[in-house]
Formats: structure tokens, C-alpha cells, sequence
């Protein structure tokens, strides 16, 4: 089985949409992924990844489940340098996650305290959750709930592959689900990923099973962040997702 990662294209946040260029990065993509033979479509509910995935669905005549837990991961926390007000859990200075050792482990990351303070909402029912692991149980459920409807099931740190194939899948969301969804796949704490990769909008990420012995399959990452499709077509990338190179630039520093 193969999944196929990818961010909305350059965002306009207030309008939950595309900027202009949003959509040419969202036109170039539909060239792209219609190339491609892909078993299903799956769909963030916010409108700049639906917007996203517009394109490339009429092109290809399809259509696209949408999936509440590929919304952007929400849990909202008191950042330490910005105490004032409440921000998403996973943007932090590297001077202050980094100096917390829990964050490197898979199995510690949600044990700070300004993690069991995480607050979120649930999209469908309007519950109310507190504490960013049950954010993140209910995305990797919601993906093993996914795989398994297509034959793999979750078993510890591996899926057993109940139906074997090469059906490719299809995911438009956002940067930060995808580090969640990425941990779960792969293994690593989603603090290294939110902070140490950039996926720059409409980027292509993919995941391709293993299966080397019969029944037991893992996924393995084979591109991050790819946006061939942009630079083949001389579209530079936006810069959404990346903060300024020195501080001394007009870039964004927050």
C-alpha cells in the first residue's frame, strides 16, 4: 500500500482558503496526482485543504471522503515565552522545547504538564478534551480505523496485513496532522517533526509498506515534503511553514 501526504496549498487564513498563489500551487499539484491511479481520496474538513483538493479531484472526476481528524491538530496550550494567551500546542521556540527531554521520546511527549493542560475540541460532537494525548489517540485512531477498512491492522508497532496490496491512498490536510500522523507511522515523537522538517504547501509526502515477511507490513517514509511539481513549473514555494532564515529579515519570526 502506498499513502500519499499533502498540505494545502499556501493558505489565506482568515478566509479558511487559498491566496492566489494557493491556487496556482493547487493546479500544478492536480497535474501532478491525476497521473496517478489512486483507490481513494481523503479530505481535511477545513476549506484551504477542501479548496486543495478541488482541483485535483474535478480533473480527475472523484470524489473525496472528508475525515474530522484530518482537521489541523488543534490542542491549544499557554506557550511559555507568550503566557498572555493560548496558541497551538505544536509551535514552540527551539530554546524552550529543547530543553525539555521528555519531548525526543514517543512515549514521553505528552507527560509536561503544559501538555496534560492541552485543550481541544472535539469537530463533530463539540466535546470538549483536555490533555494533547487524547488529540493525538483520536487522529491515529481515526488513520487505524482507515488502514484497517483497507486490509492492514494496527498490532503494536506493526499492521497486519489482512488484505495485502498496492492501492494507493490519498490525504489533503496540513502540516501539523501530518507530523502526528507521521509519528504514529513511523515511530518518533511528532515534537522532532513539527520542529525539524518543513512541508511547504502542496507538498508531496510518501509512505510505502513493507511487508517482509508474510502478514507483518511497516510503513517507510520514501519522500518528505516533495515540490517537484512546483520548481518543474518555475512556481517558487511559499514560505508558509518556515520562519525567517536570520533574524536580521523581514521574514516571520512568530
Amino acid at each position: 500500500m502506498r499513502l500519499i501526504m499533502i498540505r494545502h496549498g499556501d493558505p489565506d487564513y482568515e478566509k479558511d482558503s487559498l491566496t492566489e498563489k494557493g491556487w496556482r500551487e493547487a493546479a500544478l499539484l492536480a497535474e501532478r496526482i491525476s497521473r496517478l491511479e489512486v483507490k481513494d481520496f481523503y479530505v481535511s474538513p477545513l476549506g484551504r485543504a477542501r479548496d486543495t483538493a478541488s482541483l485535483t479531484l474535478e480533473k480527475m472526476g472523484r470524489t473525496a471522503e472528508v475525515c474530522p481528524w484530518l482537521r489541523e491538530f488543534a490542542p491549544q496550550i499557554m506557550r511559555p515565552d507568550v503566557p498572555e494567551h493560548t496558541m497551538i500546542s505544536w509551535d514552540w521556540l527551539p530554546q524552550d522545547w529543547t530543553r525539555v527531554e521528555e519531548f525526543y521520546r514517543r512515549d514521553l511527549w505528552t507527560t509536561p504538564k503544559i501538555m496534560r493542560e492541552a485543550v481541544s475540541s472535539d469537530p463533530v460532537t463539540g466535546e470538549v478534551r483536555t490533555g494533547i494525548k487524547a488529540e493525538y489517540d483520536w487522529v491515529v485512531q481515526g488513520l487505524d480505523r482507515l488502514l484497517a477498512a483497507h486490509g492492514y491492522v494496527r498490532e503494536d508497532e506493526l499492521y497486519r496485513a489482512e488484505q495485502p496490496n498496492q492501492d494507493t491512498l490519498v490525504f489533503f490536510c496540513h502540516f501539523g496532522v501530518e507530523c502526528v500522523i507521521l509519528s504514529h507511522l513511523l515511530g518518533i515523537s511528532p515534537m522532532i517533526l513539527w520542529h525539524g522538517t518543513v512541508a511547504a504547501p502542496t507538498s508531496v509526502t510518501t509512505l510505502y509498506t513493507e511487508e517482509r515477511r508474510k502478514g507483518a507490513a511497516a510503513f517507510r517514509m520514501a519522500g518528505f515534503g516533495d515540490i517537484s511539481h512546483l520548481y518543474a513549473a518555475g512556481e517558487e514555494p511559499a514560505f508558509a511553514a518556515r520562519f525567517c532564515e536570520v533574524y536580521d529579515s523581514p521574514e516571520r519570526h512568530d
